[in-house]
């Protein structure tokens, strides 16, 4: 009778629905489960597989690492979820690139009477001073011209159901309408590096401040041999469906 050594290492299963990417040079590893227990903001519950799967791609195809609040999941009630990127993800990025040679960003002001506009960079606002909108310039080495973004405070402030502004844009109104610019204009000057990518601001969606910074959960699940991963369906393109799970687990 052959005798098992159980004092052998195990061997690390695999989670066939677990991606695998590099994010500024860290490696992050994400499955459905995770996403769902560690990085929804909101109604986790209510979050579908669609939307795990989207947000994954997201992370996955952008480098984004969202342990380190460089995406987002939010997620409330039955509404669709909303999926950003954090400001910082586009200005790592932007600075990431050999040809990024920096940025002004601001606010546009006028006085009580709305007789001249005022552009100020920074965020600072005095308590008699309207604030309209906010502006930013970037610049590349590898062109003539800056990019610039001018935004109106009213088109993007995030507001509740009842009108009234909702907690960042009431409490931080200059640092908010400032990010918008920002990453506005960072998107057009670096299109191929950020296209594609939204910042809570922009969705008019408060940036979650509820997804503590933790460790990369350590996995170890047996899954089935004969599911598809994940990763498969993203080289595949094909994880939008009337029901993603069908296609992501094989459920057919």
């Amino acid at each position: 009778m052959a005798v098992q050594n159980t004092l052998a290492p195990k061997k690390e299963i695999k989670n066939k629905n677990e991606i695998v990417f590099n994010a500024n040079g860290t490696q992050v590893k994400l499955t459905p489960d995770t996403v769902k227990n560690y990085l929804v903001s909101g109604d986790k519950d209510k979050v579908t597989m669609q939307e795990v799967v989207m947000f994954m791609n997201l992370c996955k195809f952008n480098g984004l690492n969202p342990w380190l609040k460089e995406a987002y999941l939010i997620k409330y009630g039955n509404e669709p979820a909303t999926i950003v990127a954090g400001k910082d993800a586009f200005t790592k990025r932007a600075e990431g690139n050999p040809n990024f040679d920096g940025y002004k960003a601001g606010l546009i002001l006028t006085d009580e009477n709305m007789e001249e506009l005022t552009y100020r960079e920074g965020s600072f606002k005095l308590p008699n001073e309207v604030l309209v909108g906010g502006y930013a310039e970037v610049y590349r080495k590898d062109r003539d011209h800056s990019y610039r973004a001018e935004v109106t405070f009213e088109e993007y402030a995030g507001r509740k159901k009842d009108g009234s502004l909702n907690r960042q844009w009431a409490n931080k109104p200059t640092t908010m309408i400032r990010k918008v610019a920002l990453v506005q204009a960072l998107r057009e000057a670096f299109p191929g590096t950020l296209g594609g990518m939204y910042s809570p601001e922009e969705q008019g969606v408060e940036e979650p401040i509820d997804v503590p910074y933790v460790e990369q959960p350590q996995q170890e699940t047996q899954i089935n041999a004969q599911q598809p991963s994940v990763e498969g369906q993203y080289e595949q393109q094909s994880f939008v469906q009337e029901n993603p799970a069908d296609t992501l687990f094989g459920n057919q």
